[in-house]
């Protein structure tokens, strides 16, 4: 915004910034590629977070994200920056932003499972990955840096006549329509930097103000694979684990308890020295409960039975219950499952697993891992799921020219 000789106020003209809008698994996010973006938001700062915040549509004191591409949720306020790959024996670098919706913060400190799911084709469609790793039919696995939390994702992405092949028959629960399959691997997913159960501890008993549970603690999982996570038994805090959206989201008191469980939990985990700066790290960690299998309708209609599942899982994401699953908490869920002693485990009915098939709000999904322990320390290889991607628009979006200044 400038003045004219005159002192009349002259507004920039909007620019424009090659975009794509994707569905990966149940969320949906705007993807660039690294060399589109304004010069400004190449390298990491104020500019790159105010261009997202700005194509987003946030902060939005409304809370609808209507002046952006955001959906005003958790699974649809995202952004990705793709790049080629700097690291060995990779094909691109990911980069993930959790943009907020009423704040103006964006937080990279986690990873999306879901939109991993749109990598491998976006990379693929944006000549991103070299042509010779592409077959005319079959599979394509594309090699996958994630840069948020340094950690490799393997792609398998079908191709049919050199482009990838976005339609087919997989569903997946929290989706409307079928497309095709894409699995993904979340190769060695727990945390490099230290324990995958940072207080060394497969339980522990988490100190809690006595207005958000009378007795002042309450057991709970803390692991750090895929994404760090909190697990807390469901009948713990009043709840069967078979909660749909409505029954958690709808109670603003009820919303505050889990933000607080999950600011202790995360001064416990090491993430942050103080609950007040749980504030601005709204991404991380990820507060779910658990619950045995039991018979539910889904947000959808459709009715799950105990006999399909082995345990509940509802996971709350950005502040609110999320209606589906997001995949990172998808890979805590299926590690922790394949550990025995942690709450996860005991829900999904104990002993050893290789994976897991858990009830959620949309339905349900199942995931798989390999954990091992070894000289006393749990480590897990991998954890697989199958998920879906698809182009939704694809051009250039636009905002304010004055955006970067």
């Amino acid at each position: 915004m400038l003045q004219d000789e005159k002192g009349k106020t002259v507004f920039s003209p909007q620019i424009k910034v090659p975009a794509t809008y994707m569905r990966g698994g149940t969320s949906k996010g705007v993807f660039f590629n690294l060399e589109d973006l304004p010069a400004q938001a190449k390298i990491a700062g104020k500019a790159r977070d105010a261009l997202l915040l700005r194509v987003i549509g946030s902060p939005d004191p409304y809370g609808k994200q209507t002046d952006g591409m955001g959906g005003a949720t958790s699974s649809t306020s995202k952004t990705v920056i793709i790049s080629k790959s700097r690291q060995q024996d990779h094909d691109v670098d990911y980069l993930f932003g959790q943009v907020g919706i009423d704040k103006p913060f964006v937080d990279w400190s986690g990873n999306c499972g879901n939109l991993s799911a749109a990598v491998g084709s976006f990379a693929i469609s944006s000549g991103l990955v070299d042509a010779s790793r592409v077959p005319d039919n079959g599979i394509a696995v594309v090699r996958i840096w994630q840069a948020n939390i340094s950690k490799t994702i393997i792609a398998h992405v079908p191709i049919t006549d050199g482009e990838v092949q976005e339609t087919g028959d997989f569903e997946l629960d929290g989706v409307t329509f079928p497309a095709a399959e894409v699995q993904v691997e979340f190769m060695d997913p727990a945390d490099g930097d230290g324990s995958m159960f940072p207080t060394g501890n497969l339980v522990d008993e988490l100190a809690l103000p006595t207005d958000v549970i009378a007795s002042g603690n309450v057991k709970a999982t803390m692991i750090n694979a895929g994404i760090p996570t909190i697990f807390i038994n469901a009948s713990d805090l009043g709840y069967t684990g078979a909660e749909l959206q409505d029954d958690i989201n709808s109670d603003a008191e009820v919303l505050k308890r889990f933000e607080t469980i999950r600011a202790h939990g995360a001064v416990k985990m090491g993430l942050i020295s103080h609950i007040d700066e749980a504030a601005s790290r709204q991404h991380t960690p990820k507060v779910a409960i658990v619950g045995k299998a039991c018979d539910y309708i889904s947000s959808s209609g459709k009715r799950v039975l105990s006999t399909e599942i082995d345990l509940n899982v509802r996971a709350l994401s950005m502040g609110k219950l999320h209606h589906a699953m997001m995949g990172t908490a998808a890979v805590a869920i299926g590690t922790a499952a394949a550990i025995p002693g942690t709450l996860v485990n005991i829900a999904a009915g104990g002993g050893e697993r290789e994976s897991v098939h858990f009830g959620h709000p949309s339905g349900t999904l199942r995931v798989g891992a390999e954990a091992r322990c070894i000289d006393n320390e749990w480590r897990v290889t991998k954890a697989v799921m199958s998920r879906s991607a698809r182009v939704l628009m694809e051009g250039r979006v636009r905002v304010p020219g004055d955006t970067l200044s």
